[in-house]
């Protein structure tokens, strides 16, 4: 089933959480373990508090007789916390292990303060949360942060971000879960990071577009940056660096220098950082991709124009992407993800990528807006947390 020589309690566990097999018989079937190696492992399972009974379910024997008892995912024995920092602000929040929002804060954080500032608070942050939801630190499971940089996913470390000065190969895991501890008194959790443009569209597929196979988001705000999701799982890259379209170089800003050093990147022109400074320039008061978003928000004429304009820079970068993933769905989020925005995105997309290529796109904006990093974040966690290859190591440190 996995790959591995021996079906264990964490591939019976897999078979209940997605749904392919409930019941004891039909996990006997799925994996052709006898039933009492099946009973077994699931003992453990229930002593682990990870799987409950439920209701009466179909007859497993073509001979008839009671209906089998289901088995379900006990999504009530943990939560687990998340974050998304934006340059400017983050978001916080409790979420149950099937991505349901508990409790949620947002506030000003500021990116350039450093790791060391931004990671202590967030750790304040997380505490008041747990007790505005009702939830022990004791019942955290793991943090998931999602950060406007590429990420190594193996160490948790950004990888020269441009928009974060300080944070380059710095213990994000180790300085958060330390954060935790402080403000908890509880021991250190598992914490995982990633992109944010990764994790807004790992929890936009999941949940709005399940069934899509090539999914792709691009968020614009102070930068740009894609996520995307092939089978289900999020391509990274090599290295965390899968993605990073706010820096692909265009004829438009050759004179224009971007916050990584370089000439002529694609976020120096047309993200909501850049529109913020032409809006400046103009005598607009603006300063990042959220004043823009404000400003288009209030139906801001020049902002709307120069937010179209980015959006046909964009999209005749995106028609290379779209010729190259052949994606069932095109999202685009954050600040700029507005109706002039998307505009200028479909007029060059669709008058530069080969029909073949759009005729089944859906391009469309976010669905679940700004918490999609955060459920994507959190859902990151409990997929990692109990895949079925981590399943007996976390059982044995139990004891069960």
């Amino acid at each position: 089933m996995t790959g591995r020589s021996q079906t264990g309690a964490g591939d019976l566990l897999e078979l209940v959480r997605s749904g392919r097999a409930v019941t004891r018989g039909a996990l006997q079937q799925a994996t052709g373990l006898s039933r009492a190696t099946v009973g077994q492992r699931l003992d453990r399972l229930f002593r682990a508090g990870w799987l409950r009974e439920g209701a009466g379910g179909p007859v497993d024997s073509p001979l008839g007789g009671r209906p089998s008892i289901t088995l379900e995912f006990d999504d009530a024995h943990a939560v687990v916390l998340a974050a998304d920092l934006e340059t400017r602000h983050a978001r916080a929040c409790v979420l149950s292990l099937t991505g349901e929002i508990l409790a949620e804060h947002s506030g000003t954080l500021v990116i350039e303060d450093g790791p060391d500032a931004v990671l202590g608070e967030l750790g304040r942050w997380f505490a008041e949360l747990l007790e505005k939801a009702g939830h022990r630190a004791e019942e955290v499971c793991g943090i998931g942060l999602a950060v406007p940089g590429p990420v190594d996913l193996d160490s948790g470390r950004v990888v020269q971000p441009p928009i974060m000065p300080g944070w380059d190969g710095y213990d994000i895991r180790g300085r958060l879960a330390g954060a935790f501890t402080e403000h908890t008194g509880t021991g250190p959790v598992p914490v995982l990071v990633d992109n944010d443009a990764n994790l807004m569209a790992y929890g936009e597929q999941r949940t709005a577009y399940p069934d899509c196979s090539a999914f792709v988001l691009v968020k614009v705000s102070t930068g740009i940056g894609a996520g995307v999701v092939v089978d289900g799982s999020v391509y990274r890259g090599i290295d965390g660096g899968a993605g990073d379209l706010g820096h692909i170089r265009v004829p438009a800003g050759a004179e224009a220098l971007c916050r990584c050093g370089s000439y002529g990147c694609l976020a120096a022109v047309a993200s909501g950082g850049a529109v913020a400074r032409r809006l400046a320039a103009a005598g607009v008061p603006a300063a990042s991709g959220s004043d823009v978003r404000d400003l288009l928000a209030s139906g801001h004429p020049e902002a709307a124009a120069l937010a179209r304009d980015a959006g046909r820079q964009v999209g005749d970068v995106l028609a290379t992407v779209v010729t190259l993933l052949n994606p069932g769905v095109l999202m685009i989020a954050g600040d700029l993800a507005g109706t002039p925005f998307l505009t200028g995105v479909r007029e060059l997309l669709y008058q530069r990528a080969l029909p073949r290529s759009t005729a089944r796109l859906e391009v469309v904006t976010s669905r679940l807006g700004d918490r999609a990093g955060l459920i994507g974040a959190g859902a990151l966690v409990v997929e990692h947390l109990y895949a079925p290859e981590r399943i007996e190591e976390r059982l044995l440190a139990m004891g069960v």
